[in-house]
């Protein structure tokens, strides 16, 4: 068995460098399950608040108001909305 030896400055460098790489990757590859109301916006390409409130309204999107000025949208069911009204081709 080898042992290796480092300079405790250098240890914690590299776990430094490690834990940057790792949130990277996690940051890139999961996108959020809750999403704000611009990002939302984003997605269904729309550019009206009023329209994202009548797909609230309507219950075409899931949302959560865990308080009063906040709401947040279920990036799933944005693409189930886009799913559901999806047309085959013939």
């Amino acid at each position: 068995m080898e042992v290796i030896c480092i300079q405790e400055k250098a240890f914690y460098a590299l776990l430094d460098r490690v834990f940057d790489y790792m949130e990277s990757k996690i940051e890139k590859d999961i996108p959020p399950k809750w999403i704000d109301a611009e990002e939302a916006m984003s997605l269904l390409q729309i550019k009206s608040k009023t329209t994202l409130q009548k797909l609230r309204d309507k219950r075409e999107i899931r949302f959560s108001q865990p308080y009063k000025n906040l709401i947040v949208y279920d990036r799933e069911s944005i693409d189930e909305f886009f799913e559901r009204y999806t047309i085959e081709p013939d």
